[in-house]
């Protein structure tokens, strides 16, 4: 700069001092332009003021020349003193030339611009909080420079203008978010560190409430909360601790929905803090917004349900997870399943308790969240108005059925989630089919075909839960009345390499009560998913037949507990009935059967068959009893648990012209065992009458004859020669009826046609085993050619 150049008001030995590369020659000239603008004050010439900051601006701290540029700060720092309390008039003059010089690439000279900057705002203080945005903006920079002496005189400048916002009531909040809201996404980390301790100035001060604008920087906050600072970590963990402290004690000031979605997605980070904290949060959220959250169910299971699968290395996690998902459970009520879905929201009186009283405030709106990535099945949830409890008002929520039940299938359908997820995910279907059951049978026939499949699942823990809701599904009457939701044909979206039809006698009911639905004959208590379910039961136990060895049994003995065990033998015997896989017809009969002998589930129903007293026993009988039929051995098991003896004599007759194979002897052998078994003490016992039992005796020799001499052979033998000599049981007392005479009498069943039909079953069996054996026989033919 040329040194002749007329600035007056300022001298040419002031304009040769301030571009002197000396600091002390350029500090001299700084007194002398102070000692210049106070007499200008005294005077109150205003315009030669205002002459003066612009030639330290233009002339100086704008210039292309550094030590002109340094100049230039600290003439402009001399006349803010100058200036004092006056110096508020003429601040965006000062203020823009020195945060230009921010930017230099000299670090010196951004060391001057703070040091200048700082003796501004000294003498400006509160004048300043106009400001405080381009102040905020250029200090948000120097946090993050690289010089040391930058950063400390930042720092410096920093600390001043804290106390200068929290000394005051004047600070424009509304107008600072924006550019917070800005700033907090920097990855920089003394930037983060910056952000965080202004957050927390701004958090402390009584007159500023910083929580009505809460949702526009919790994402923020929980990104830098994975800085990888311990400091910067620890600071935004204390951060995040006020917030929440403040929100429980002020939870009517807090916008819950606006939030819900951000720590939906920050639940769900790989960061472990990141997600503890979210997920205290989110407990914290539902627990004292309560069904205002119920429109983010979806996002909130989403985020909830894998962590209940976590191990011990993430056990804090795990067990506020589950608080979570409980309390979140908690909030569907059966008044959710009386509106209707079209509406847009429902209405339900609210009348908080004391403890409740606390979440009181006025409706809130959602607005748009900044916020990316937000989780899909709640952005149109975002745009729902909602309204918080109020002792005046009603509770408005829409409970998003159709998004809860997705993500629950999704999860159950994820072969790698964990155990205790797919517990909560069954126990969370369990709920809404008990609260809401109208609208989750919409939903059913989607849903059965992954709750069929789940049946083989690993865990029993699992196979319970599936099969409480089960049989939830195929009770609940809500599956009976609704109408076009019923079963479809097509039953399993992967069906088994069986068709198993169903019976056509289901007609039989009558039509009131069976419109549009399948059912079987005996089981007119049950919806139209019952027979549904039996059918596909079976079909999933023909083409898995490694389930119906290992959790076969154990499946149909809890069925028997939930459900009634009789309506379950009576459908599954129809179904079997018309089965075209002769041999898993026989695999299966043999199952029910051993369940039905042995299982402590099924005693009342051992009971009802053991005397065949009413005409709904009989029925059954006759019904088990032709499907029993493919299996030779089982039909005779089921004539001695029902004391139809002379029948089973008659049927052991018929065996001289079955084909004789190691399977029949070994089931023959495993029925002598079962005789010796406590369950049929009672035909043990009646051995001892001779003379009323003669066809129990005949069928049990008939038994032996048939058995090679093996132990079941000497086993059944050594019985049989305890039976008395019928003359040596002769007794007075001839008061008491026989109990032949008592089946005879009460007893209208047609042996003969039962035992033709026993027959006809043989016949079937007998050819599709020879139909076996010469595919067989082809097949080894085909290897040796």
């Amino acid at each position: 700069m040329n040194a002749e150049r007329d600035l007056s008001p300022l001298t040419p030995g002031v304009v040769r001092a301030l571009t002197d590369k000396l600091y002390e020659k350029r500090k001299v000239a700084a007194l002398e332009i102070e000692k210049l603008v106070r007499e200008f004050v005294a005077q109150n010439n205003t315009s030669q003021i205002k002459h003066v900051i612009q030639i330290l601006s233009q002339e100086f701290a704008l210039s292309q020349h550094p030590h002109s540029r340094k100049g230039g700060l600290i003439g402009l720092a001399a006349c803010s003193i100058a200036l004092g309390k006056d110096s508020g008039l003429y601040l965006k003059e000062l203020i823009e030339p020195v945060l230009t010089c921010f930017n230099d690439a000299d670090s010196r000279l951004r060391y001057y611009a703070c040091e200048a900057l700082y003796n501004i705002v000294k003498v400006a203080r509160g004048s300043v909080l106009p400001h405080f945005n381009v102040l905020f903006d250029g200090l948000s920079k120097l946090a993050a420079d690289p010089d040391p002496n930058v950063k400390s005189g930042s720092e410096l400048l920093d600390r001043l203008l804290k106390d200068i916002v929290t000394e005051s009531n004047q600070f424009d909040l509304v107008g600072f978010i924006p550019l917070l809201r800005e700033r907090i996404y920097s990855n920089n980390q003394y930037a983060r560190q910056f952000i965080i301790s202004w957050i927390l100035v701004l958090e402390s001060v009584p007159d500023i409430n910083l929580l009505d604008y809460l949702p526009e920087i919790l994402d923020g906050l929980f990104q830098i909360l994975g800085d990888n600072s311990k400091e910067i970590r620890k600071m935004c963990e204390v951060a995040l601790g006020e917030f929440l402290k403040e929100i429980k004690k002020n939870p009517s000031s807090v916008k819950f929905a606006e939030m819900a979605n951000i720590l939906v997605i920050h639940c769900q980070a790989a960061d472990d803090l990141i997600q503890l904290t979210a997920m205290c949060w989110m407990r914290e959220f539902i627990q004292l917004a309560g069904r205002v959250m119920l429109p983010y169910s979806s996002g909130i299971l989403t985020a909830v349900l894998p962590c209940l699968s976590y191990d011990d290395r993430k056990k804090n996690i795990k067990e506020v997870a589950n608080v979570c998902n409980q309390s979140l459970m908690k909030l569907v009520i059966p008044e959710d399943d009386e509106m209707d879905e079209a509406k847009p929201s429902m209405t339900i009186p609210a009348e908080p308790t004391s403890e409740e009283s606390l979440s009181k405030p006025e409706a809130v709106t959602i607005g748009e969240s900044q916020l990316h990535g937000r989780n899909e099945l709640d952005v149109t949830a975002l745009k729902q108005p909602l309204f918080f409890p109020c002792s005046c008002e009603r509770i408005q929520v829409t409970l998003n059925l159709d998004g809860i039940v997705q993500v629950l299938d999704y999860h159950l359908s994820d072969t790698s989630i964990g155990m205790m997820t797919r517990i909560a995910v069954l126990k969370w279907l369990y709920h809404l089919y008990i609260k809401t059951p109208r609208k989750m049978f919409r939903h059913t026939d989607s849903l059965f075909p992954i709750l069929l499949r789940t049946l083989s699942d690993e865990s029993d823990e699992v196979i319970l839960k599936d099969l409480e809701l089960l049989a939830e599904i195929a009770s609940s009457p809500a599956g009976q009345t609704e109408e076009g939701h019923g079963p479809s044909d097509g039953s399993d979206v992967r069906p088994g390499p069986v068709e198993l039809h169903v019976p056509a006698r289901a007609g039989q009911l009558s039509s009131s009560s069976t419109k549009g639905l399948e059912c079987s004959p005996s089981t007119p208590t049950m919806n139209s998913y019952f027979y549904k379910f039996m059918i596909n039961l079976l079909k999933r136990f023909s083409s898995e037949r490694k389930l119906l060895e290992t959790r076969g049994a154990f499946i149909i003995r809890q069925l028997c507990l939930l459900l009634n065990a009789e309506n379950i033998f009576h459908s599954m015997a129809d179904i079997l009935l018309r089965e075209e896989d002769l041999k898993f017809a026989s695999t299966m009969v043999h199952t029910l059967n051993t369940i039905l002998l042995t299982s402590s589930e099924l005693f009342q129903l051992r009971n009802q068959l053991k005397d065949l007293k009413t005409p709904e026993s009989r029925n059954l009988f006759c019904c088990l009893y032709r499907s029993w039929c493919h299996n030779p051995v089982t039909t005779v098991s089921l004539c001695f648990l029902t004391q139809n003896y002379k029948h089973a004599y008659d049927l052991i007759q018929k065996f001289g012209d079955l084909e004789v194979t190691v399977d029949f002897l070994t089931e023959v052998d495993k029925l002598v065992q079962l005789i010796e078994c406590p369950i049929f003490t009672y035909l043990r016992l009646q051995l001892l009458d001779v003379k009323n039992n003669p066809y129990l005796i005949k069928a049990l020799y008939g038994l032996l004859m048939l058995l090679p001499q093996s132990s079941a052979f000497q086993l059944l033998s050594h019985r049989l020669q305890c039976v008395p000599n019928p003359e040596l049981m002769q007794t007075t007392d001839n008061t008491k009826p026989s109990t032949s005479f008592k089946r005879t009498a009460a007893s209208n069943i047609d042996y003969t046609e039962l035992l033709q039909h026993f027959e006809k079953v043989q016949n079937k069996h007998l050819e599709a085993r020879h139909q076996r054996a010469g595919q067989a026989e082809q097949l080894d033919r085909r290897v040796v050619l």
